[in-house]
């Protein structure tokens, strides 16, 4: 492969905002690393077709991220190829809906090692290059739900507020670094996640949004791309809404 443009670490990007990260970077001649759970030759087709489309390169990863060593594996890989890691779109995550009393400790546990704990430690791996390099754009994937604080999401939520906070911190660390770190918070959104919610709630969020509507994953792609990108080099430790105006 040769490092002739920018490169992205994208997780989640099979479906969702994930795979319209990919896509949207694909278009501006950013070469990927495409993280997924798992092995599925769909993807890897869609991926490779991708990547030929737009004269780029995509390179599928797996590891799950409740697994530590996984995670690891995973990204010594791609540490292992030498090239620059520009961009980390730390997206991929688990939904979970449920009361106070009705969310268990191993639930809950299970929520902040995918939505929390993995989150840090992919910053922690791929910031250690980006520190190497002197630059380098993180996004972190969060939410209005821990922003908002509704009632069920205590899980959820707690871990999307969690990692809110350590991506403020982590820009403050990493700033000299010529590091940004950035956040997107979607309300809404036309996903597996999204359309799966209970739908007298979805009707809910929609009517109090202000352009009546759910969002689509390629208008939240549109802003983690615009956050990666050189036009946001003045912008750091925010957590930028999406939300249709919840």
């Amino acid at each position: 492969m040769e490092n002739l443009k920018k490169n992205a670490i994208v997780t989640g990007a099979r479906t969702g905002i994930g795979h319209a990260t990919v896509e949207k970077m694909a278009s501006v001649g950013i070469n990927i690393w495409a993280c997924a759970h798992r092995k599925d030759e769909e993807f890897e087709k869609d991926m490779e077709e991708l990547a030929k489309r737009h004269h780029i390169w995509i390179e599928p990863v797996y590891f799950d991220l409740e697994v530590e060593s996984e995670i690891k594996q995973g990204l010594r890989k791609i540490i292992a190829k030498r090239l620059s890691v520009d961009i980390l779109v730390n997206n991929a995550g688990v939904p979970h809906g449920a009361l106070l009393q009705m969310t268990s400790m191993n639930d809950l546990k299970k929520v902040f090692d995918v939505n929390f704990f993995s989150q840090i430690l992919i910053m922690q791996m791929v910031s250690k290059v980006m520190m190497r390099q002197r630059g380098g754009s993180i996004i972190n994937m969060v939410s209005v739900a821990g922003i908002d604080s509704d009632a069920g999401y205590t899980a959820y939520g707690s871990s999307k507020a969690a990692l809110s906070f350590a991506t403020k911190v982590a820009s403050k660390e990493l700033a000299s670094y010529g590091i940004r770190i950035n956040a997107v918070a979607p309300g809404l959104v036309e996903t597996k996640m999204g359309m799966a919610m209970d739908e007298t709630y979805k009707k809910m969020m929609v009517e109090q949004a202000s352009l009546k509507r759910m969002g689509n994953p390629k208008e939240v792609a549109d802003v983690i791309a615009f956050l990666a990108s050189e036009e946001a080099s003045f912008i750091t430790g925010q957590i930028w809404r999406v939300d249709g105006g919840l």
